[in-house]
């Protein structure tokens, strides 16, 4: 299955309702970066509201997240 890259927070939220595979990442990962720069952030900033404390990720996965937004900001740009 093809997916647009989502460019409101609700077509985000709207992916949930799929299974969830690497397209799906991808997609939802190229609309956060397009609208991250759209309201005027830059990478250090997306990464650093992306990368919050929370409980669902642990360091290790925090970084490798961290390293998928780098990749994702270089290749949309």
């Amino acid at each position: 299955m093809d997916y647009t890259i989502p460019t409101t927070v609700e077509e985000i939220l709207a992916l949930r309702k799929h299974p969830v595979n690497a397209e799906l990442l991808a997609a939802a990962m190229a609309g956060v970066v397009e609208m991250a720069r759209r309201s005027g952030k830059s990478l250090e900033e997306l990464t650093a509201e992306v990368l919050e404390e929370d409980e669902i990720l642990d360091p290790v996965e925090r970084h490798w997240l961290g390293k998928m937004v780098a990749q994702a900001w270089t290749i949309l740009s």
